[in-house]
């Protein structure tokens, strides 16, 4: 109640005034005029419960309107709480079936695994919980679970918001997010974080003191950068609650009125329906005893059979239809609609289309306390049996058969198993709650458990392997305290004497220790485990061993890694097929780091001719294996083949759920196609890395992408946005002593040179190297890195002697046929030379160029020839030095490495070369003045791609690609397709600027 004033009881919302929220209002106007002048806005509405949260959100919808703008609204709902993306499903499906997006078809693809109206449409629909999914690390069998990448699903609901906001701009309203699941906190702080390009507004209520803390944290960070307003919805005062009750309420009964509700409009609201006698006391729950009496009171009112089906809706669904009401109370249709008019008559229920609502959750909440406990547990199971026989999907019936199932129950063991299987990558809290819900469904005896069904039902997965789903989805829900403890109670399950599951299982304990940051306790459980083995090499033994290995690298700690792979052999007659794949994987680095560089490169060679003809289904077995191989290669100076193992493993760790190590490939993907000049798609797969990482919730997964973030801002000349990700890696202080600890330690070095601070990043280049004293956790190619890095500053700084010192500490580190890393070192004796022998300075550069060049090391060979062509100016060959700064700056430009094209193009115009500036037809974004955007769309049309590629690649509609074309065709002046290359061509894809190098 906001004001009824003279109304009768059963006036609906809207239909009366508004008192005492002005002010709220006044906000609310703001927000919706930044909206529609084209600011993404985040709102939230705070308040107890009954505070008028969601009559204010009713005016925002009246408001929105008057702008013409779209608005769709959802709600979560208190005994729905496990339904994943609950509201934000309730919001946009209606719609959805009315106005489909236009969107690539494996966005909606993606995005049809949540929305019922998405999925409908589509003449191959995917089948949730049908496709094969990982091997069971347990088992060794595919588990059949469907998994879902959170951050691909969160990114394309971000585009099928701009879709829907097109053209006028949208408007969406959450309420009650306080009951909202893990899954729809997660993406509203993806929204949050990544605001939606269209003119949108997200506005949220929820009670406070029920929030999610992450939900608080979100909001608070929305309002921190100036893209969100909070606004809490007070109490009335005593004022205010006479003016609502109007001039009939005596003055007596307005003061008894407002001090039993606290000046709360819902509690208000309830109390003047009743004319009974009151009397306040402590609160129980939501509801004063007043409060609750006074509902109690409205109930007892009705009917016999409206109450039960009034009590029947409460316990089926937030908003119902007449024959769900109908099955939960146990009566006819024809009874039900008869009990429902009286519900509407009484305003317990309000019609919307053809199904009904609560007036308010607090009614449904006293509803539902007032059936029996006993009666509230069967009503459960006859909505279970009716969904049932309507083929309602496993995930809609799961909650229902949670609260009716009995222990052996295999049909509703099946059911919750099914729900949880379907929704385990984009929802895995949620998965996880319906797993536990099985097990606690599922017979104590193991024998039970696995015997053959009786005819007609179901096949039971046992309770191993239920246990081992349950942790693999809770580490994947970012719970890995949860997955750790549910994998060492599996080991506590399993026979001492069964080493093959013993040894599955624990792998996976390590796995998760290790991902908590605790490689101590890993390594630990591991030799427990293999202390109870009687044969060192049996294959239970190997991939315990194999993970040692792995436990040993991430400290570089290369003599305990190869006495452990010393004691495996290559292959054998009793070994799983894939087994062979992954210890050939894990031979590659620890003959690097022990310089036996012929047996790592063979080593490489046999991996890759195994990976090039294994099936995915090997490779998901041994994820973390094929992941250290691919980074061997990186180190290995071999980017193109990393490159190509790197995407190939992120598809199989996503495609079986795999998705702990999925951070680590994509930041290792990062780093190769940085390596190799592609700093478009080195930062997407960046910053997927850490979306994922941040999903995870792993310090170590988060370093490592951060780390790699990091580098790519560096070299593609964000020099602010590089410090500030190599410190906030360098800040979770995690991995010290181990190599991906130091490379953060690397990445905030560079950040630091490059953002004109030496002295700081000599400090923590020192630390990341240990001073060069062992233990070094470096790799020898950044060792070699960090020489010719600090050789370029110190000769910037005129300092010949440190300089020198430098790159003689580089020429020691060179190692035999590694040419790609090598050519640091000859980078860096020419940073040295080239105060006194320009023309000495400029051949070393030269062969640097060619040796960057050959690898396909792409900014490195630009770097190598702009360090060339300034040589050859200074010895006095102008035409050499023109080359080989086009040559330098061509390159910059078509990687994107803005700060060196900048560099590059100061030194040609010194030489009287005239090249584009700033001005004339370059814009902030690209030549033309294409948005960032448009210079994506570009780049690709460039690269040969079509525009149904395009789509998606960049997760947009071919219709969105095509507008993006008219807009670069204008700009440049082009009609064609060719048109646009040439321009690219002519002009380069990023404006020039003035910084100083950060590498010389």
């Amino acid at each position: 109640m906001e004001g009824r004033s003279g109304q009768s009881s059963a006036a609906g919302p809207g239909n009366v005034p508004l008192v005492g929220r002005q002010d709220v209002l006044r906000l609310l106007e703001e927000a919706l005029d930044a909206t529609a002048a084209g600011s993404f806005r985040f709102l939230s509405l705070i308040g107890e419960p009954g505070a008028g949260k969601t009559r204010l959100l009713g005016e925002l919808v009246a408001a929105a309107a008057a702008r013409k703008l779209t608005t769709l609204s959802g709600r979560a709902a208190e005994f729905e709480q496990e339904m994943p993306f609950g509201a934000v499903v309730d919001a946009l499906d209606d719609h959805l079936e009315d106005h489909f997006p236009d969107l690539a078809p494996g966005a909606v693809r993606l995005l049809a695994t949540v929305f019922p109206a998405m999925s409908a449409a589509l003449t191959d629909p995917p089948l949730l919980g049908a496709a094969p999914g990982p091997p069971s690390p347990i088992s060794g069998e595919a588990n059949g679970v469907t998994h879902v990448a959170r951050y691909q699903l969160y990114r394309t609901v971000r585009l099928l918001l701009d879709e829907l906001a097109s053209p006028s701009g949208l408007v969406l309203i959450l309420d009650d997010v306080h009951w909202a699941d893990d899954a729809t906190i997660e993406l509203l702080d993806h929204l949050a974080r990544h605001p939606p390009r269209a003119r949108i507004l997200i506005a949220v209520a929820y009670r406070p003191a029920q929030a999610a803390p992450r939900l608080a944290a979100l909001v608070q960070a929305a309002v921190a950068t100036g893209g969100g307003d909070q606004i809490t919805v007070r109490p009335l005062t005593e004022t205010e609650v006479a003016e609502l009750l109007g001039p009939k309420v005596g003055r007596a009964r307005c003061k008894e009125l407002y001090e039993a509700s606290g000046g709360n409009p819902f509690y208000l609201e309830a109390l003047a329906r009743s004319d009974e006698p009151f009397a306040s006391g402590p609160r129980e729950g939501d509801l004063p005893p007043a409060v609750r009496a006074a509902l109690q009171l409205e109930l007892s009112g009705l009917s016999s059979a409206a109450l039960r089906v009034a009590q029947g809706a409460a316990v089926a669904a937030d908003e119902f239809s007449p024959l769900l009401a109908a099955a939960a109370a146990e009566v006819s249709e024809e009874v039900a609609l008869d009990a429902l008019d009286e519900l509407v008559a009484r305003d317990i229920v309000r019609p919307e289309a053809e199904r009904f609502r609560f007036r308010h959750p607090l009614v449904r909440h006293a509803a539902y306390g007032s059936a029996a406990a006993g009666w509230r547990l069967a009503a459960h199971g006859r909505i279970a049996s009716y969904l049932a026989e309507i083929g309602a999907p496993a995930a809609v019936r799961a909650r229902h058969v949670e609260r009716s199932g009995r222990v052996g129950d295999r049909a509703a063991i099946m059911t919750l198993v099914e729900a949880a299987r379907a929704f385990s990558g984009q929802a895995p809290t949620t998965a996880a709650h319906w797993l536990q819900a099985a097990l606690r469904l599922m017979p104590e005896n193991l024998a039970i458990d696995q015997a053959d069904p009786p005819a007609g039902s179901p096949a039971l997965p046992s309770r191993l392997e239920l246990l081992l789903e349950l942790a693999q989805v809770q580490s994947v829900g970012g719970h890995l305290t949860e997955g750790r403890e549910t994998a060492r109670a599996l080991l506590r399950l399993l026979p001492l004497d069964d080493h093959h599951r013993r040894g599955r299982a624990a792998r996976f304990a390590a796995l998760m220790e290790r991902q908590l940051d605790r490689p101590h306790e890993a390594r630990a459980l591991l030799l427990d485990e293999l202390r109870r083995m009687p044969d060192p090499r049996s294959p239970a033994a190997v991939p315990l061993r194999m993970r040692l290995v792995a436990e040993r690298m991430m400290r570089l700690d290369i003599r305990a890694a190869q006495a452990v792979l010393d004691l495996m052999p290559d292959s054998s007659e009793d070994w799983e097929p894939s087994l062979e794949l992954a210890v050939a994987s894990l031979r590659v680095l620890p003959a690097l780091g022990a310089l036996r560089v012929d047996d790592a490169l063979r080593y490489r060679e046999t991996a890759d001719r195994l990976l090039a003809s294994a099936p995915d289904e090997h490779l998901a077995e041994w994820m973390d294996a094929v992941a250290w191989l691919c980074w061997a290669e990186t180190m290995l100076g071999h980017f193109e083949s990393a490159a190509g193992h790197f995407r190939r493993a992120s598809a199989v760790a996503r495609a079986t759920g795999q998705q702990y190590v999925v951070t680590n490939l994509q930041a290792g993907l990062a780093r190769s196609y940085g390596m190799l000049g592609r700093l478009t798609e080195a930062a997407a797969a960046a910053e997927e890395a850490v979306e994922e990482a941040r999903l995870l919730t792993s310090g170590q997964q988060l370093v490592f992408a951060l780390t790699q973030q990091s580098l790519v801002a560096n070299w593609s000349g964000d020099e602010q946005a590089a410090l500030r990700l190599a410190q906030e890696a360098v800040e979770i202080k995690a991995g010290g002593g181990e190599w991906w600890g130091s490379m953060a330690r690397y990445a905030l070095g560079l950040a630091f040179i490059a953002a004109g601070r030496p002295e700081d990043g000599e400090r923590a280049l020192t630390e990341a190297t240990n001073g060069f004293q062992p233990p070094m956790a470096l790799d020898p190619g950044t060792l070699l890195s960090v020489c010719e890095v600090m050789t370029g500053v110190e000769a910037g700084r005129g300092r010949r002697t440190e300089a020198t010192a430098w790159a003689d500490r580089a020429a020691k580190l060179v190692i035999p046929r590694l040419d790609a890393n090598n050519a640091f070192a000859t980078l860096a004796r020419a940073h040295a030379l080239q105060p006194d022998d320009p023309a000495g300075a400029a051949r070393e550069a030269l062969g640097a160029a060619e040796a960057f060049q050959a690898a396909g090391l792409r900014v490195c060979e630009g770097r190598a020839r702009l360090r060339a062509g300034i040589a050859q100016a200074a010895a006095g060959d102008r035409t050499a030095a023109r080359e080989q700064l086009r040559a330098a700056n061509e390159i910059f430009t078509a990687c994107g490495a803005r700060t060196l094209k900048g560099q590059a193009e100061r030194e040609q115009r010194r030489l009287g070369v005239r090249v584009p500036t700033a001005g004339g037809r370059r814009g902030p974004g690209g030549p033309g003045g294409l948005s960032k955007r448009e210079s994506e769309v570009a780049a690709l049309v460039a690269e040969g791609y079509t525009n149904s590629q395009i789509a998606e690649k960049l997760f947009v509609s071919v219709r969105t690609v095509e507008t993006h074309l008219s807009h670069i065709f204008a700009k440049l002046g082009v009609t064609s397709r060719v048109g646009v290359v040439s321009a690219l061509n002519r002009t380069g894809d990023a404006g020039s600027g003035d910084a100083a190098d950060t590498q010389d």
